[in-house]
């Protein structure tokens, strides 16, 4: 994980891991609301969703609209944000999918993160206003991820890369078995034409086969219908027996049975979970950005 600031790089987790995996931490906050962001991580990101939303926050609250509570719920599973009184959960944003996390150094009740949406992929960032703990529910969020992240490597998500290295070459091997397949149709196509080529009509309709019956390179030709053939070939030598097609069935184009590798581990995943543990192996890789910077830089009412 990237503890981007200095300022907190010698501060120790607050959590024990036991009340992140099996339980959560809960915090009330006032919720400014979400807007969509160019680039998952960057301080002059931030600042500028927060002076956003912000700014139209004081023009609801001078309408008389009050700013929503909310209660955050955080664990390694992620971050939800329920309503406080009915516990409907309004938004679920999977730690994996938050790659920025901040909180003003000058204002303790504001922090924010920012989260990639799971359904259209864009990037957005969460405002919060809280008493006074901005700074403590960004380390929390920063342990959870750090579990998470353990547990992921700790269940399989390590093997992640290795599988899917696997799965394409078992893809291109299956390619390969397919051009097998083709080039022995076409060479028994070839073969068929060749054998019409080589036979005469008599006069009188009778049909006369050339003796002997060899190829353009002077050898007697395949033929997959009798394999077991005792045609001699020119030198008088007996052709060595043409093993059976329903040998070849199961063999691939090296002459080895096809390799299945997900049937070769009991820890393999069925294609759906194999993509959403490539997901959040990719945002995992990314990383989880916590820092700690000034969003407010203007007069504007910072009491939402």
């Amino acid at each position: 994980m990237n503890r981007a600031f200095s300022r907190k790089k010698d501060k120790t987790w607050m959590h024990t891991p036991e009340a992140l995996s099996k339980h959560y931490i809960p915090y009330n906050a006032k919720f400014l609301g979400s807007t969509e962001v160019e680039q998952p991580k960057g301080t002059e990101v931030v600042r500028d969703a927060v002076r956003k939303l912000k700014f139209a926050r004081h023009i609801k609250k001078s309408e008389g609209q009050k700013t929503p509570k909310v209660e955050l719920q955080i664990s390694i599973y992620g971050v939800k944000i329920l309503d406080p009184k009915t516990k409907e959960v309004q938004h679920n944003c999977q730690l994996h999918r938050i790659s920025f996390c901040a909180d003003d150094k000058t204002d303790k009740r504001i922090f924010t993160f920012i989260c990639k949406d799971s359904e259209s992929n864009k990037h957005l960032c969460y405002v919060f206003d809280s008493e006074k703990c901005a700074e403590e529910i960004t380390l929390t969020i920063g342990q959870a991820f750090d579990l998470a992240y353990r547990k992921f490597l700790e269940s399989g998500g390590k093997d992640v890369e290795t599988r899917k290295q696997i799965a394409g070459l078992q893809k291109r091997i299956q390619e390969l078995e397919t051009e097998n397949s083709e080039l022995k149709n076409k060479v028994q196509d070839l073969e068929n034409q060749l054998r019409i080529t080589q036979v005469h009509t008599s006069p009188a309709g009778s049909v006369i086969p050339k003796s002997p019956s060899t190829d353009i390179f002077d050898m007697v030709p395949f033929s997959p219908i009798s394999p077991q053939s005792s045609t001699p070939t020119r030198n008088g030598t007996q052709p060595p027996p043409v093993p059976s097609r329903s040998a070849e069935i199961k063999r691939d184009l090296f002459g080895a049975e096809p390799f299945d590798p997900f049937s070769c581990g009991a820890g393999d995943f069925p294609p759906d979970i194999q993509s959403k543990l490539d997901e959040m192996q990719e945002g995992f890789k990314m990383g989880l950005t916590l820092e700690g910077t000034v969003f407010c830089l203007d007069p504007l009412d910072s009491r939402c």
